[in-house]
């Protein structure tokens, strides 16, 4: 099954997440490569594709897990959860419509 993992960025953040990156990269690779990420990305904190020093306010994936707790416990191993990056982590169930 599909689930959501939302993360919620801490405030001033952006050094921590450029930091833990390449580790949350390769393990979305990982991912993608198991054939299980359907998407992954930053939501800027601002309108704009580069948001600068302004940085993001959190990160969406959409991947494929065995499990509800499987999921979880994804999200609770990633880089940005360890390090900090992410003050808050939410996991749900997730079923594609469209396209």
């Amino acid at each position: 099954m599909l689930y959501a993992i939302m993360g919620t960025d801490r405030e001033d953040s952006l050094e921590a997440r450029m930091q833990a990156r390449p580790e949350h990269i390769e393990r979305l690779k990982q991912l993608q490569n198991e054939g299980r990420l359907l998407m992954a990305g930053p939501h800027p904190a601002i309108d704009s594709e580069d948001p600068g020093p302004a940085g993001f306010s959190g990160s969406l994936i959409v991947a494929e897990f065995s499990s509800l707790d499987a999921a979880k416990a994804w999200a609770d191993e990633d880089p940005y959860t360890q390090t900090g990056v992410f003050s808050h982590i939410s996991v749900k169930p997730y079923k594609k419509v469209l396209p």
